[in-house]
């Protein structure tokens, strides 16, 4: 394996006073979810401060968020900023709110392997330039998803081009890493799109009329339908009760977590707002909330907008290895795993650079490896 391409690797592997009636009732409100908090303390199995990135349990290997206020771009849409000071290639310091990570010039993720499992990336805020050694490309982002299984074996490049020149380009996402079981760690790889318009947003209110809104990017919640998953995904399963959804609660918002299946592994993130109760117990800011799945579970806002992560699953109850960008079911297949990658290169690379983006004015769209185009309606 050359300088460069090991560098890639390791590189992938290091990788955010009231008064009265109205008072009265809410004490007595508290006093009922207290009472039935202390009927059922097991609806929360255990509660740990998040690091970065987070570990989320079986079938999810890992969990990053990034939340960048990055500046206003300039001609080539890098920062319009001074880079000095800043690990370049290794950023991940947060210096003036924001990291270049594996980038040089423009901030992002340069070509990098995978194999054995699946990345889902939830762009919230902002955009993302995806380019892969099948040929495939894309620019997507400001509420879509990409799903992509790995299997066995891709390489390829995510980008965050400063797009605006007036003004600053926050970019917030998760990227989520879901495994895959034995049968399916070398499944032809392929990458799904979930435009924004195409995900399930519902918004619930309570007694009070305050809202909660849940998008469902994957799993079931009422009778909603979600775009599929992959074909060879784990999520892709009807018996495996995945799901990733995002909850935000307005400042007091109740809302009851319906239950899930007997045997799934499930946690809640609180990684945005400064008060949450989950089941009558307060949680403080940036923690993990695991949960017994079979629980309903009343979910509580503080006195600002909560923001949520829920990720939930049946485990895949296999042994797992992962070594940075690999995760397989054995050593042997891992050091497989880098003789494939020095020998293939998982398809090659053909891309004129291994940071490349798009030009300004693309807009979103994906081109798939067949040839396929699709934008967003």
């Amino acid at each position: 394996m050359s300088r460069r391409d090991a560098l890639k690797v390791i590189a992938a592997a290091g990788a955010s006073a009231t008064t009265g009636c109205t008072r009265v009732s809410e004490k007595r409100e508290e006093a009922v979810v207290s009472q039935k908090a202390a009927q059922a303390p097991d609806a929360i199995l255990g509660v740990n401060a998040l690091g970065f990135p987070w570990r989320p349990p079986n079938p999810f290997l890992f969990c990053a968020h990034h939340d960048d206020s990055y500046p206003a771009g300039n001609e080539r849409m890098e920062p319009a900023a001074s880079l000095a000071g800043r690990n370049l290639g290794q950023d991940f310091e947060g210096k003036d709110g924001w990291r270049m990570y594996h980038g040089m010039t423009i901030p992002g993720f340069p070509s990098h392997p995978h194999r054995g499992f699946e990345t889902i990336t939830v762009v919230r805020r902002g955009l993302l330039d995806h380019f892969d050694s099948l040929g495939a490309t894309g620019r997507f982002g400001d509420g879509d998803v990409q799903w992509l299984t790995a299997g066995g074996g891709i390489l390829h490049a995510e980008m965050f081009p400063m797009l605006k020149r007036e003004s600053p380009n926050p970019l917030e996402l998760f990227q989520i890493w879901l495994n895959l079981p034995l049968e399916d760690k070398f499944a032809p790889p392929h990458f799904s799109m979930l435009w924004r318009d195409s995900i399930p947003r519902l918004v619930m209110r309570d007694e009070a009329g305050r809202t909660t809104q849940v998008t469902v990017i994957a799993g079931r919640l009422g009778e909603q339908k979600v775009p599929a998953p992959p074909p060879k995904s784990w999520a892709s399963r009807p018996d495996t009760d995945v799901a990733i959804w995002t909850i935000t609660l307005s400042p007091g918002a109740r809302w009851t977590l319906p239950a899930a299946m007997r045997g799934s592994n499930r946690s809640l993130y609180f990684f945005r707002g400064s008060g949450l109760r989950v089941a009558g117990r307060a949680i403080s800011p940036s923690h993990e909330i695991q949960l017994r799945p079979e629980a309903e579970v009343l979910l509580e806002g503080g006195p600002d907008e909560t923001d949520l992560l829920l990720l939930q699953g049946r485990p895949i109850n296999e042994p797992i290895v992962q070594y940075g960008p690999f995760v397989m079911n054995s050593r042997e297949e891992i050091r497989q795993a880098y003789a494939d990658f020095q020998q293939t290169r998982f398809g090659g690379w053909p891309w004129p650079s291994d940071d490349p983006t798009h030009p300004r004015e693309a807009g979103r769209f994906a081109r798939h490896a067949d040839g396929r185009t699709e934008r967003p309606a």
